[in-house]
């Protein structure tokens, strides 16, 4: 890796207070820690300098909340594959007097969105248009979510967002996997922008290389002088809108004007022993985990074994049966009546296993959504927990990496490509092969689906989990999976996470299993009447797990994740 000496005012965040530290980040040099054990707090995410950051924050007497806002500020900075400003998500927490609050700080359609705005002129679905380029953006929310979430924080936004203006201005050491990542989204980053951004480096980028991005701080400066409405309105929102027009998309300075987060609902259920906290609509993640480890309880997983042909076959039979509920009756509970308490009903979720037979797989094409009655892939996630008990989980995205691809001119805002995850026609899948039907389709300022499954678990009523992951369709799967592996399989925390993995979503009819899967079980399950296919990597866990005496932190291996405690 190239060296260059410490950036000065970089420094200072990095150093103050670390003289008895042995572990010290800079922005020019740093190691990923992929394991911390500790008594008092850590930070897991999907950057080094990320997680770094929000341990000093929590350091200098900042809790949960506080190194949550000074992380994800970070993350938009170090991880423009997916954390950027421009994107949206989700946050579930519980504070450490037990109260749950989940915040749903999701994008929304523009105003000037119809129903149909990708079909083409011969009357079919172009998801070409609904993921690449400013049609495809979204009304960007993680500003108006991080303000949102400081609320329960303690120090002021100022010191919270100081460290990512820092990092934007003097730069920091790109890792291997963002230098092969910037290089192969060169063609889409010249194709859908009228002046080429700085992502885009003449020969190519290098592990080691200062990215530097002055435009995202005199954005993010804008935002630290003005609150929200430094990214809402005014010099920026003007920008935003200003690009949208030269380049074909929808949103309008009315759009960013308006945008509003909302605290939901958690979704909470049990699992034997256990207390599930997860996000509920617009995010699919919590009815999905709800229905699948319920379907799965009475079952004796445990007993079948990790990474057996029977306990992945029941597995996969559940993520099947979820996910053709998903299709049909899932989306934004702002615009379309979804049946939750019925597609969470335990004799519901009962009934949907009637048919499941631990000797034969189901086809598909013979699994429909279930009856009920009507009642009146690129993400990025972090874990949190404080010294006092306060715990969070968030989950945000841009979509695909690196968003749309369109980057505002004069800001440095990586925007999102969140359209494609509307139902763009019954029937078409989008990016992540998901099908959704009218309960997703376009609507003016709708929030589409989502998979996203920010989770915290307790055990007697204490938090005991703490987890997440990027993925599209595979994050509720993922999720789902690692907590059996903890919760019944008895993995350790790093096993739990770096374990191969795998994943079914009704449609396309196929397991997919994580290359290098043993080819036995492959065998096993094709024998059963599976399809089999390998694919990359699914997901990155970022999870925490509380014991009775210390902390365990863990970032998966598939990424350059990162734990850090003390």
């Amino acid at each position: 890796m190239k060296r260059i000496l410490l950036l000065t005012t970089v420094a200072c965040l990095f150093i103050t207070g670390l003289i008895a530290q042995k572990r010290i980040l800079t922005a020019s040099h740093y190691t990923v820690q992929k394991k911390i054990e500790c008594s008092n707090g850590t930070v897991v995410s999907a950057h080094p300098l990320a997680s770094y950051t929000g341990l000093q924050i929590l350091k200098k007497g900042g809790n949960a909340f506080d190194a949550f806002i000074a992380t994800q500020w970070m993350l938009g900075v170090v991880y423009p594959w997916a954390g950027t400003v421009g994107g949206g998500g989700f946050m579930v927490a519980r504070l450490s007097n037990g109260k749950i609050i989940t915040l749903d700080f999701r994008d929304v359609a523009p105003a000037a969105a119809t129903r149909d705005m990708y079909i083409d002129k011969n009357g079919k679905g172009d998801t070409h248009l609904s993921q690449n380029g400013s049609i495809a953006c979204s009304v960007p929310s993680i500003v108006a979510g991080l303000f949102a979430a400081h609320k329960y924080a303690k120090l002021p936004m100022s010191v919270l967002i100081q460290p990512a203006i820092d990092m934007a201005e003097n730069g920091f050491a790109i890792t291997l996997m963002e230098a092969n990542r910037l290089n192969k989204k060169k063609p889409d980053f010249v194709t859908n922008n009228l002046v080429t951004p700085l992502f885009v480096k003449e020969g190519g980028w290098e592990e080691g290389d200062i990215l530097v991005q002055k435009e995202l701080a005199e954005t993010l400066k804008r935002i630290k002088l003005s609150g929200s409405k430094g990214f809402y309105e005014g010099k920026t929102a003007a920008a935003i809108e200003e690009e949208m027009k030269k380049t074909g998309g929808l949103i309008t300075k009315e759009d960013l004007k308006n945008y509003r987060v909302k605290f939901r609902e958690p979704t909470l259920f049990t699992y034997k022993d256990y207390t599930v906290a997860t996000m509920g609509l617009p995010s699919s993640g919590g009815i999905l985990l709800t229905q699948m480890m319920k379907m799965v309880e009475k079952r004796n997983i445990g007993k079948l074994g990790f990474h057996t042909a029977a306990s992945m076959h029941l597995m996969a039979e559940a993520e099947r049966r979820a996910f053709a509920d998903r299709a049909e009756y899932m989306g934004d509970p702002d615009f379309v009546k979804v049946p939750v308490k019925a597609l969470t009903d335990d004799k519901y979720i009962e009934d949907r296993m009637k048919d499941f037979d631990p000797l034969v797989a189901t086809k598909s094409s013979a699994v429909k959504p279930g009856s009920v009655k009507k009642e009146s892939e690129e993400t990025t996630h972090l874990s949190i927990i404080d010294k006092e008990g306060n715990c969070i989980a968030a989950t945000t995205t841009l979509n695909a990496g690196y968003g749309s691809g369109v980057v505002i001119n004069g800001t440095g805002i990586l925007m999102n490509n969140g359209m494609d995850d509307f139902s763009i026609q019954p029937g078409v899948p989008n990016m992540f092969g998901a099908i959704g039907g009218e309960a997703n389709a376009i609507a003016p300022r709708k929030r589409m689906l989502s998979s996203m499954s920010p989770t915290i678990v307790l055990k007697n009523k204490k938090p005991f989990l703490i987890l997440g992951t990027p993925g599209g369709t595979t994050i509720p799967t993922s999720v789902f999976q690692v907590m059996l592996n903890v919760m019944e399989f008895g993995l350790s925390t790093e096993d739990a996470i770096n374990n191969l993995r795998f994943h079914h979503q009704w449609q396309p009819d196929i397991i997919f299993v994580e290359e290098g899967f043993p080819l036995q079980v492959q065998k096993e399950l094709e024998a059963l009447g599976h399809m089999v296919k390998s694919r990359e990597g699914l997901g990155r866990v970022e999870l925490i797990k509380i014991l009775p005496k210390k902390i365990e932190a863990a970032g998966d291996n598939r990424g350059d994740d990162d734990a850090e405690g003390y």
